[in-house]
């Protein structure tokens, strides 16, 4: 998200924040939520404390709908001069984009929409979702920002009061809000949501359900990690999955989905062969069930492999594959390293040096781009310390390197993981580097 030099809205004092003005589901799959999550171009002055949206000019961009939307916040005043000389820029940015085949003529007619809760209105009806779904929706949102709004001792009251509104979606869409904050650095705000999720796993319906399914979720893989270090096998595994709850069924086939083999079912079968009853008819449900899930995997993975491909081919197809490769950074994961290190291999053994010189360049850049920055070395380093005096030996070593920007990457680390359910040990590290960075840093300053 690019950082723009912009006026606070309240005090006019100038000041650095993300801006993002559009959002191309075409380049960026990750858009449309973001765009969804209301967390985008909301700012907190450090002048005047003031915290809220920026208004600026947006465009969406779906071409698979074939949706191409325009907004401009009336407290601007432009014109309508005005407002077509900002968007054709825009939409030249998302056109240039889109392979030739692609270029349709909705992109000659963008649809303007007067109120931003009507653009999200319309990116949500073009997904399918019903005028009743948004107001729902809506009502989730503003009870959100009740709950963020209200003293740590009301919130449980309004949450008692609203329980029946308090359910997955809102748990879903509470995680999207933590998400955007954390990866704007807003720290304070993530650690806020954090808190209220932690009080209304607690206190709601839903929520102790979502913390029975969590701690059956991290208990089934407790028992899975128990079982590799003593060797597991086909066997072993199926005694595991035997005695799993439907929720633990549905994490540790997604885990071992590699392990349900032809082997592992003939093993099963013949399990089955041997037992009578109760016991038969349990092991049989339980084969079709393992069945069914594996299946269902298999045919996520093959289309995500199908999507992954098509996007490496646009990605190909580009003028600037590095540029390209950049800007689809955030949809790529393991699964396109994986399709891109077989297309690589496939073409340097079928001697197609064009394409082999095009993928490499995809490769390169990937490798650039993962290429973690010094302050995750450092931290890297300070968590692998023994004891409070190695870490000072460390910090005193990398004096220039521990910043305000440094302790703030420390704490927004802290909050993600907390977001996350991360490994205690691993929190409670960070926290122990975040302490003695923050007392050296001080104690620096003090001598200065």
């Amino acid at each position: 998200m690019p950082q723009t030099r912009i006026s606070c809205p309240r005090c006019r004092q100038p000041i650095v924040a993300n801006i993002e003005q559009i959002f191309d589901v075409n380049a960026d799959p990750q858009a449309r939520q973001r765009f969804l999550s209301g967390a985008v171009n909301v700012i907190q002055c450090p002048n005047c404390g003031y915290q809220g949206p920026v208004p600026t000019p947006l465009l969406y961009h779906d071409p698979d709908k074939e949706l191409l939307l325009t907004y401009f916040p009336p407290e601007l005043g432009l014109p309508m001069t005005e407002q077509e000389r900002l968007v054709g820029p825009m939409i030249n940015q998302v056109v240039s984009r889109l392979p030739a085949e692609k270029r349709k003529g909705y992109l000659l007619r963008p649809q303007s929409v007067l109120t931003l809760q009507g653009m999200v209105e319309r990116v949500l009806e073009a997904e399918g979702i019903t005028r009743e779904m948004i107001q729902a929706q809506q009502q989730r949102l503003n009870l959100l920002q009740r709950l963020l709004a209200a003293t740590p001792e009301s919130r449980l009251e309004i949450a008692r009061n609203e329980d029946a509104l308090i359910d997955e979606s809102f748990f879903a869409m509470l995680s999207r809000l933590m998400e955007a904050a954390l990866s704007g650095q807003d720290e304070q705000s993530a650690r806020q949501m954090v808190d209220l999720q932690q009080m209304l796993l607690a206190n709601t319906t839903t929520g102790k359900t979502l913390k029975g399914q969590i701690e059956e979720t991290e208990s089934a893989i407790r028992t899975l990690q128990e079982a590799s270090k003593k060797g597991l096998t086909r066997e072993s595994l199926l005694d595991i999955l035997s005695n799993a709850t439907e929720t633990q069924l549905a994490t540790l086939v997604g885990l071992v989905r590699n392990g349900l083999d032809y082997q592992f079912f003939q093993i099963l079968t013949e399990r089955i062969q041997r037992s009578t009853g109760d016991e038969k008819a349990r092991l049989e449900k339980l084969r079709d069930h393992l069945l069914e899930m594996t299946q269902e995997i298999d045919k996520e993975i093959q289309e995500q492999t199908r999507q992954t491909k098509k996007m490496l081919e646009d990605i190909l197809k580009a003028k600037n594959i590095e540029e390209a490769t950049v800007q689809n950074l955030p949809a790529i994961n393991q699964l396109f390293v994986d399709v891109l290190q077989n297309e690589l291999q496939n073409a340097r053994q079928s001697g197609n040096l064009d394409r082999s010189s095009k993928l490499q360049a995809v490769m390169s850049t990937l490798e650039k781009a993962s290429t973690p920055p010094p302050e995750y070395e450092l931290i890297e380093e300070l968590m692998g310390a023994e004891d409070e005096k190695s870490r000072r030996a460390i910090l005193e070593e990398h004096s220039q390197e521990v910043t305000p920007e440094f302790l703030q990457l420390l704490s927004g680390l802290i909050a993600q993981s907390e977001g996350q359910g991360q490994n205690l040990d691993v929190l409670s590290r960070l926290e122990d580097v975040h302490r003695s960075a923050l007392r050296y840093s001080m104690e620096a300053n003090l001598k200065k």
